[in-house]
């Protein structure tokens, strides 16, 4: 409509005759015009103006029954704290700039620290974990690479007005997925990452902090997400398929993969195609017995599911009969016959967490749920198969690893046992290093299951000369009729007292200064870390039989006593008053969760009680509190956010999202990628609980939509605020 308005002045005789003829217009009448007007004013003005960032979208809610504000960290210091209402929760005072006028120091050229983080404190044994720790970015010497020979059209495209555009993490090292040898320095991919502490945590500032810093100018961080940036969301492309893995299987081609995880060269801003006849997962416990086929569906898994009697693909189920498994008589007598030959191992007791190594279809796990013991699926990166894959969409807990030349994404002494069956390691092989690894994941008195088809003469005697190498003691030896497989149980000494009886140092004892803590890409060290012997020692203990290990808080954990404590008591309020029946999400259809940034696990034992289980992520930046959720008898993996995670598409139900991004605000160069991260591993109909902060949810909500999420219901309060959204089946 255009409105053209005459020039100012008496209007002429003839229109001033009609005029003055109109009779006057009541009080009522002037009124009525004036709301009408308004009104019209109002309804034009909203249909017109711009959305803003910070406007307040009709799903937000007036009140929220829990504190929307970060839970307490990890941190020693004692400086000052304040009492929050939600959860009863100690919150560390504040610093007295705002982050949003905080400054960040590069590194001067050549001064760094070790490259890998080890996801711990000095000593995370003897609990001095500070949780949430901004540690300084590790900065290597630069050396000169070539330019690239030729720019790929990005996957995503982004517009906004005067933004100066992000430059695009390179991959340190070789991209082929072979890992250096062992005498050199592995780099994870460098990602320039600033050297400004997150507000809010407290913790401790780095000893040679101070001399790695060198005086430099000032300048204000740019927001996590830009507010005026547009995004255009692209497909992976056709070849890299339905069940892309960025850091696993090669670009562009889901059939080959590395040997060790090596992530793309460019950050993944692609969206992962959705199959075709993809569906919503089977509602729990339904969905352990029978998968949708379309959902997990590929060439490999079919030539797979024809040569094993034990799988039945039936119309569009793939069906998983409790009484049948890769060993006959099925899982369940599998588990007796171990309880037979080794009394001492008290399923969901003494034994509640299991890393099952090469899961088959994760019917021994199944087998466990029963008893109370949660069984964490290890799916080897050459497996052609995917059935981790098939685990996680049954609902049993995995990830997708490699066993090679570098750690395992656990800490040490972690599990209670560990199970190989019939997965093929050549376990004896270099001197028996992969049984290193194991040595060092398994909890000091802890057990080593492995079973076999077939008698291998030289396995057999090699993998004995290597365990007696360890000094771990075989418990049992059995050969079982029914299943037709052998099954050896051995256990790692609980003492130092066997170590030193040794006739031969080999392997020899590891040095101080080869943390067994480190994991985050770390190589395997020929050399036998001790078990820990005094009472203020993680793992001198057998934790306390389960259920009782998830709140009994030991005495090695000091001073964090009180603050796991109240992370468990700040959890349990949040999810009792709010998010069971506050959000609008159907638990019902809620399996497999993930929290992206988990501290002590207090979100994960607060859902205890639900049938989910829950990945607790620990990132690596931050203090190594990822031992504190293995003693409460929880499971978790070390993960940078700023790769893509090592599981497959559509792995999740829920993911918790709490205080991630502030917390990452510095340290990735695309953040963006954590969104497309997140938008991967969940499937479509899942949902995302995210809290932050609002100059992170405002944009971030902005991006959501571009997604195509669901908003389904937001609250704020002062400057935090909670979001509780749906991903769609939607795809660009």
């Amino acid at each position: 409509m255009t409105v053209a308005r005459g020039p100012p002045g008496r209007p002429s005789s003839g229109i001033l005759g009609c005029w003055r003829r109109r009779p006057p217009l009541g009080f009522g009448a002037k009124v009525g015009i004036a709301i009408a007007l308004g009104l019209s004013f109002a309804i034009i003005w909203t249909s017109v103006s711009p959305s803003s960032s910070s406007q307040q979208i009709s799903t937000e809610r007036s009140s929220f029954a829990a504190d929307v504000a970060a839970p307490p960290t990890a941190s020693h210091d004692s400086s000052g704290s304040s009492t929050s209402g939600g959860g009863g929760h100690a919150h560390r005072k504040p610093r007295p700039v705002p982050r949003s006028h905080k400054k960040r120091h590069p590194a001067p050229s050549g001064s760094h620290s070790h490259p890998h983080r080890s996801n711990a404190t000095a000593s995370p044994d003897a609990a001095s974990a500070e949780a949430d720790r901004s540690e300084p970015a590790h900065s290597e010497p630069k050396e000169k690479q070539p330019e690239q020979e030729q720019e790929t059209e990005p996957d995503m495209e982004m517009e906004q007005e005067q933004e100066a555009e992000l430059p695009m993490p390179e991959e340190s090292g070789d991209s082929s997925g072979k890992a250096p040898a062992e005498g050199e320095e592995e780099k994870p991919p460098q990602l320039e990452l600033d050297e400004e502490p997150s507000d809010g945590d407290g913790e401790e500032e780095d000893p040679g902090a101070a001399k790695r810093k060198a005086p430099s100018k000032k300048r204000k961080l740019p927001p996590l997400f830009s507010p005026g940036a547009h995004y255009h969301w692209k497909h992976c492309g056709a070849k890299s398929g339905y069940h892309y893995i960025p850091c696993v299987d090669f670009d562009g081609d889901g059939s080959q993969r590395h040997h060790e995880r090596s992530c793309p060269r460019s950050p993944v801003t692609c969206l992962v195609s959705l199959p075709k006849e993809y569906k919503q997962p089977v509602p729990w416990p339904e969905r352990k017995n029978k998968v949708w086929y379309g959902n997990v569906g590929h060439p490999r898994l079919s030539n797979y599911v024809k040569g094993h009697s034990w799988l039945n693909h039936s119309g569009e189920y793939l069906m998983f009969s409790p009484d049948e498994w890769e060993f006959k008589g099925g899982a369940r007598h599998y588990v007796e016959s171990i309880d037979e030959m080794a009394p001492d191992i008290d399923w969901g007791k003494n034994i509640r967490i299991i890393l099952d190594i090469g899961c088959k279809s994760a019917g021994f796990g199944i087998a466990l749920l029963d008893k109370d013991v949660i069984t964490l699926s290890l799916g080897l990166t050459n497996d052609q198969t995917d059935l981790a894959q098939v685990a996680l969409e049954r609902g049993i807990p995995a990830t997708v690893g490699s066993l090679g030349s570098r750690r395992l994404p656990f800490p040490s002494g972690a599990f209670d046992a560990v199970h190989c069956g019939e997965c093929n390691i050549p376990w004896h092989s270099s001197g028996g290093k992969l049984l290193l690894e194991i040595n060092r994941i398994l909890r000091p008195g802890g057990y080593f299951i492995i079973s076999s088809k077939t008698a291998d003469l030289e396995s057999e005697e090699g993998i004995s000369a290597s365990m007696t190498a360890l000094c771990w003691n075989s418990v049992a030896y059995n050969s079982d009729d029914v299943s037709e497989v052998g099954v050896k149980i051995f256990q790692r000494p609980a003492s130092n007292e066997e170590y030193d009886l040794r006739a031969k140092k080999d392997p020899p004892f590891c040095k101080e200064e080869q943390n067994k803590a480190t994991a985050w890409y770390t190589h395997i060290k020929h050399c036998l870390h001790k078990a820990p012997v005094g009472i203020e020692e993680r793992g001198s203990d057998w934790p306390e039989e389960w259920p009782k290990r998830l709140e009994s808080f030991p005495e090695w954990l000091g001073d964090l006593q009180t603050r796991v404590a109240a992370d468990h008591n700040h959890w349990k309020a949040v999810v009792e008053k709010s998010y069971l029946d506050g959000l609008g999400i159907d638990w019902s259809n809620i399996r497999n969760v993930m929290d992206m940034r988990a501290v002590y696990g207090g979100f994960a034992a607060a859902l205890i009680s639900k049938k989910v289980w829950v990945m607790n992520v620990v990132p690596v930046h931050a203090a190594d509190t990822l031992p504190i959720i293995y003693e409460r008898g929880l499971i978790g993996v070390y993960h940078d956010w700023c790769e893509p995670f090592s599981t497959y598409p559509r792995s999740y139900d829920l993911l918790h999202a709490d205080h991630l991004f502030s917390r990452l605000k510095i340290r990735c160069k695309q953040p963006v990628t954590i969104i497309v991260e997140m938008d991967r591993i969940l499937r479509p109909g899942g949902w995302a609980i995210i809290r932050d902060k609002l100059e992170i949810l405002d944009p971030l909500e902005t991006i959501l939509k571009s997604l195509h999420w669901e908003i389904v219901m937001t609250f704020r309060k002062d400057k935090e605020g909670i979001m509780s959204v749906k991903k769609t089946t939607w795809r660009p």
